[in-house]
């Protein structure tokens, strides 16, 4: 397991957060001067500009480790606007990671490319909005990809093909049956590999919870409401399958994908007297579950590597049914089931105009205005042009001419 690094004996920069005691989130403005500190104390981080929103800020990737490490994780921060826990999570352990001098974080950054998305949507941010300047929520937008923010991504993900993929969020309790200081999600879309899947549950209930818990947090399921005597699920208010919200897109792109979420709410008399100790909890409870995929990360390099190659190779055997609705828990209708998928679209000239930015964004080959299913990214290929699928961009001609 890494541990809180020990840092070097020059002094590391704060965050806007860390100097106010909670009291106040960092700015933009201390956001840009901290990276920009890190980013000059060491050639083990670099910090690049990757996008810009529409009002003009930047969208930032850190870069950390060995530039070509068997094991790649991804830390998408702070998309929802007004959940800002896991941004102040993400950037201090940039930092930390950064000026480590102990030997096992720095073992660990020599086989591990961590990739770091500080702020994901910053006008979000700026205005404590959950959506971004057009008030859209980025997390409904991994398959449409109208947002700048949501292309970035979608960017990173193609070019870099994280193994892993972990979504930090924050979230409002609903007092007994919803009221645990994490909860988190793994990929339930049924495109998901098997392995990448199981993989996903593992690093969830094996690791994030157990090192949340040991930190003196309890950790549940996100979306389910449970009954608080016997533990039992009562209904499911969120988490389902839908494949444009990233935990689901990453496992249908074959990363392992974990969405965490760390409870807004104060808990006691004294966090609600005092706001800053709310806000404390709130981003150590993230600081304590990112241990826990760092440990996941240590323990299970051979099991990723083996889950997510033969997830992206799986494509080429163009076999299986494809999925356009149910979930891990929800067994879809006869309906929401393309048992015998076509050999693949064909669209007119002005669909491939209209859709092939966001076909290459994705990362879908194309034969000029025709789409094959045999690709690595098979399964994504209906959701994105068949009639069928509730999101799809445009509805391609079906080739059963194989």
């Amino acid at each position: 397991m890494v541990a809180v690094p020990a840092q070097a004996a020059d002094s590391p920069p704060r965050t806007g957060f860390e100097q106010s005691n909670g009291a106040r989130w960092t700015t933009q403005p201390q956001e840009q001067d901290f990276l920009a500190t890190v980013d000059r104390a060491s050639d083990r981080v670099s910090i690049a500009r990757i996008g810009t929103t529409k009002q003009g800020r930047p969208l930032q990737l850190a870069r950390l480790g060995a530039p070509h490490a068997p094991t790649k994780v991804l830390l998408v921060c702070t998309q929802h606007g007004d959940e800002p826990s896991g941004r102040e999570a993400c950037l201090t352990t940039i930092r930390d990671l950064t000026y480590a001098t102990d030997h096992r974080t720095r073992r660990f950054l020599d086989r591990t490319t961590l990739l770091v998305v500080p702020t994901a949507n910053p006008d979000g941010r700026a205005a404590d909005t959950r959506g971004n300047s057009d008030g859209v929520d980025i997390n409904r937008d991994h398959l449409a990809l109208q947002t700048a923010e949501a292309r970035t991504l979608a960017t990173v993900i193609r070019d870099q093909r994280p193994d892993l993929v972990y979504d930090l969020h924050e979230y409002g309790a609903t007092p007994p049956y919803y009221d645990k200081d994490l909860f988190d999600l793994w990929p339930r879309n049924l495109n998901t590999a098997t392995a990448v899947h199981d993989e996903g549950e593992t690093l969830a209930q094996a690791y994030v919870r157990p090192a949340a818990q040991n930190a003196g947090y309890t950790t549940g399921t996100y979306g389910i409401w449970t009954d608080p005597v016997t533990g039992d699920p009562i209904k499911q208010v969120a988490g389902d399958g839908q494949e444009r919200i990233l935990r689901n897109m990453s496992g249908v792109k074959h990363s392992i994908g974990l969405l965490i979420e760390s409870r807004v709410d104060p808990l006691t008399d004294a966090e609600k007297a005092d706001e800053s100790l709310n806000n404390r909890r709130r981003v150590d409870s993230q600081l304590a579950a990112l241990k826990g995929l760092f440990e996941y990360t240590d323990e299970r390099r051979k099991q990723v590597g083996v889950a997510t190659g033969i997830a992206r190779l799986g494509g080429y055997l163009d076999t299986g049914p494809v999925y356009v609705g149910g979930a891990d828990n929800d067994p879809p209708e006869p309906a929401e089931v393309i048992q015998d998928p076509p050999c693949g679209y064909r669209l007119t000239r002005d669909q491939y105009t209209e859709f092939k930015d966001e076909l290459a964004l994705h990362g879908v080959r194309t034969q000029g205005t025709y789409v094959p299913l045999r690709q690595s990214l098979r399964a994504l290929v209906p959701l994105l042009l068949d009639e069928r699928a509730p999101y799809h961009l445009t509805a391609g001609e079906p080739d059963i001419d194989c």
